[in-house]
């Protein structure tokens, strides 16, 4: 991964407490809303660790791509992209 290993961990790190605070507050039964907006604050987090991912894949092993290699490259980040709309 060419990725910025300490700012990927960073964020996947955060989101690691997030998740087990939001584990915390299921079980001690906190209100609904509350969850919920926890859970989107670690989607978030996640989000910015797979951006930081995919912008080093574009800027290294898309760029040092040649030939029939660039079209297998830009194809898979289109099915990252189409998974990333689900």
């Amino acid at each position: 991964m060419k990725a910025n290993h300490a700012l990927v961990k960073k964020r996947l790190n955060l989101a690691k407490g997030q998740i087990e605070g939001i584990l915390r507050m299921v079980d001690d039964d906190r209100y609904c809303i509350d969850i919920s907006q926890q859970l989107l604050a670690a989607i978030a987090l996640l989000k910015q660790a797979n951006r930081l991912v995919l912008k080093a894949h574009l800027d290294s092993c898309v760029r040092e791509a040649s030939g029939a290699e660039v079209s297998e490259k830009i194809q898979e980040i289109m099915a990252i992209m189409e998974k990333m709309n689900q």
